[in-house]
């Protein structure tokens, strides 16, 4: 028989779906033990609709999870100013954390969270879905074997699109407490693996504005980033991108440059390929896809998001907890992506550049 390997979710709103899945894929595609065991939300109506809808039970609170002992894995799927509170708490209870990202929206929650982890001794893993995908596999492979020789340049791009309903479906949407901006919220991926392919940054000068909708906070925001290795980046990201576009993130060295858009490499010109630069092969899905096609998308429709790659990074983590080590994607992993991010907010506010990493 199979070693169980039980998840429980704490919040059951869009992204919950996501990891439900991605649980059950990982049921059918090798790890037989994993099952979603129970979740619970502070809206009892909506845990309980979840709950019917993937074959479990809905606890009362997050207390109740929390004392199952069948739960080794919880899965923090509650607004983004909630993730260090309620990981805080299921770290003290034993459990693994998977915590949606941002990490956190301050600085200051996600040291709460590391160090909770740490001092529980539970393994952390943000979600950063993206460094699974195929292209991006791909793109680490290259960079690792130095393919592309000095790194100069790199662009990070989400231009996406969101109603003024999607806004409005939650209180806590596209507020600074409780979510942040398009950077914050819908940019922060690209922004995780533009600092995985270029290093820690040094330096960040930024605009943030709300072009078309009534929130509070921005929802387009453009930087410019300078990194410690002395290579240069742009990161764009919007919710105000009718119909929305697939996300892209492109990086140059000295020897070639590959594009990346919705994790699928979509151009590669490398010196070692003797100067082909031919486009690679479309991909199937978004990345190959006309702009007007994209409604089905997560660009325009935060309920389009594929499993496989939530599925992996949740595999990685049991990995690592049977092995002891640290899982790919750590929580000092994403506290890097918020500084990031809390940094294009600062320049933006003082119109000033926000140095990094001293």
């Amino acid at each position: 028989m199979p070693v169980t390997r039980g998840f429980g979710i704490v919040g059951t709103g869009v992204i919950a779906a996501i990891h439900a899945d991605a649980i059950a894929l990982l049921s059918k595609t090798g790890l037989p033990g994993a099952r979603l065991v129970a979740v619970t939300d502070v809206a009892a109506g909506a845990a309980a609709a979840f709950a019917a809808a993937h074959g479990c039970p809905a606890e009362p609170d997050l207390g109740a999870l929390l004392a199952r002992p069948d739960i080794e894995v919880v899965c923090v799927c509650v607004p983004s100013g909630l993730h260090a509170e309620v990981g805080i708490r299921a770290a003290r209870a034993g459990k693994h954390l998977v915590v949606e990202k941002p990490i956190d929206v301050s600085l200051a929650a996600a040291d709460r969270l590391i160090e909770a982890a740490r001092a529980a001794g539970v393994a952390l893993t943000v979600i950063s879905q993206h460094r699974f995908d195929p292209g991006l596999v791909e793109l680490r492979r290259l960079l690792d074997a130095g393919a592309l020789g000095r790194l100069v340049l790199g662009e990070a791009s989400t231009k996406w699109y969101r109603s003024q309903a999607y806004y409005d479906s939650a209180a806590w949407r596209g507020t600074y407490a409780m979510d942040g901006g398009s950077l914050m919220n819908q940019g922060v991926h690209y922004v995780d693996l533009l600092r995985w392919c270029l290093g820690p940054p040094a330096e960040v000068t930024a605009v943030c504005t709300t072009q078309a909708h009534q929130i509070e906070v921005e929802d387009t925001s453009l930087a410019i980033v300078r990194f410690a290795s002395g290579a240069v980046g742009t990161i764009l990201s919007s919710t105000a991108a009718y119909p929305g576009f697939p996300q892209r993130l492109e990086i140059t060295g000295t020897a070639g440059t590959v594009i990346v858009e919705d994790g699928q490499i979509t151009r590669r010109a490398l010196a070692a390929d003797r100067g082909q630069a031919a486009p690679a092969e479309p991909a199937a899905g978004p990345a190959g896809t006309a702009a007007a096609d994209l409604a089905g998308t997560a660009a325009a429709d935060p309920t389009a998001l594929e499993v496989a790659s939530h599925a992996a990074q949740l595999a990685d983590l049991l990995a690592a907890v049977d092995s002891g080590g640290e899982p790919a994607v750590t929580g000092r992993d994403g506290r890097n992506a918020l500084e990031i991010i809390c940094a294009v907010y600062e320049s933006s506010r003082s119109g000033q550049a926000v140095s990094l990493g001293r």
